[in-house]
């Protein structure tokens, strides 16, 4: 019926009917004939709210379709409706559990967004002063969303260099981001998620005992810091900014060994050039406590050691060589 309403307000609407009263006596004929004739119809959904109304209007009242308006600003038929409205927003659209049809209620949120839901701070970028005020003010807002439950700090950092050396960034950005880590009340779980070097480094391995991981082909790298280009300085300013730089290497150097255990004439000894450490190496030097592959750890917990396997193999080592 709502289709073939629809087919008769259409085909009475062409400009061949001379009145409205030719027209409407045309009507009454056409549906007299359909109900003898039965016309092929395109298949169209019943639930649809702007069919239904207009099947409805063209039962009830034909002539408002046919005695239209000649000019009209608004598109035909919409103004049947108090709110006209064709379909539903997209904030209205049912969330579907096919991949293929999903259809978010809202517009979806920007990736940082979705990552501090997750109680995640990525730090993916050098140690520049737009880089620490985030992760500072991410690290302040978790904890005041939650101070019980832990933050996990994802690093993939060049720290306050770039990967060619060039200095980026002062070495109180890495400070900075490192205070605000001692102060918090969270468990810190880092994790190295690609390079880790520099301040970088040391942010990895300052988090919670136990909770410290990095992913099998990350890399860790500690080193000096590097004194800023010093342009057109003069040679006393040039001199102070040098004796900065050191303090801040007794610093970087002070901080490491508290949080990896080493003594820090073993870490200055190591930092004297650029030291870089695997996941294995940074294990053993103490920078994190997991290795994260799945399902390797048990293999590689159980297996032998070197001199284990020379010991079953009969291999005898001889004392001096």
């Amino acid at each position: 019926m709502v289709a073939s309403a629809l087919q008769v307000t259409m085909s009475s609407l062409s400009p061949s009917s001379p009145s409205p009263r030719t027209r409407g006596r045309s009507l009454c004929c056409k549906l007299n004939s359909m109900s003898a004739v039965k016309i092929p119809i395109p298949p169209m959904n019943p639930k649809d709210p702007f069919l239904s109304k207009l099947a409805s209007v063209a039962a009830t009242s034909p002539e408002t379709l046919l005695n239209r308006p000649v000019s009209s600003d608004m598109p035909p038929y919409l103004d049947l409706f108090e709110s006209p409205k064709l379909m539903a927003t997209p904030a209205q659209v049912e969330r579907s559990v096919s991949y293929n049809e999903h259809r978010p209620r809202r517009p979806p949120p920007d990736l940082p967004s979705l990552l501090l839901h997750g109680r995640i701070v990525y730090i993916g970028m050098p140690l520049v002063p737009a880089v620490t005020e985030l992760v500072i003010a991410e690290l302040m807002y978790l904890q005041w969303m939650d101070s019980k439950e832990p933050i996990y700090l994802y690093i993939n950092s060049t720290g306050t260099t770039r990967d060619d050396g060039e200095t980026v960034g002062m070495e109180t950005e890495g400070f900075a981001i490192y205070d605000a880590l001692m102060q918090l009340k969270n468990e810190i779980h880092t994790v190295a998620v690609g390079a880790a070097i520099g301040h970088a480094c040391l942010l990895l391995a300052s988090g919670t005992k136990g909770k410290r991981f990095m992913m099998p082909h990350a890399k860790a790298m500690i080193q000096q810091p590097r004194v800023p280009s010093s342009g057109l300085m003069p040679a006393s300013d040039v001199l102070i900014r040098a004796k900065e730089v050191i303090t801040n290497r007794d610093t970087l150097v002070k901080l490491i060994a508290k949080h990896t255990g080493n003594s820090e004439d073993t870490v200055a000894s190591v930092m004297r050039r650029p030291f870089y450490m695997d996941s294995m190496k940074a294990k053993e030097f103490g920078v994190i406590d997991r290795i994260l592959w799945r399902g390797q750890e048990k293999i590689m917990s159980d297996a032998a050691s070197p001199e284990d396997w020379d010991r079953n193999a009969g291999i005898k080592v001889v004392d001096g060589l």
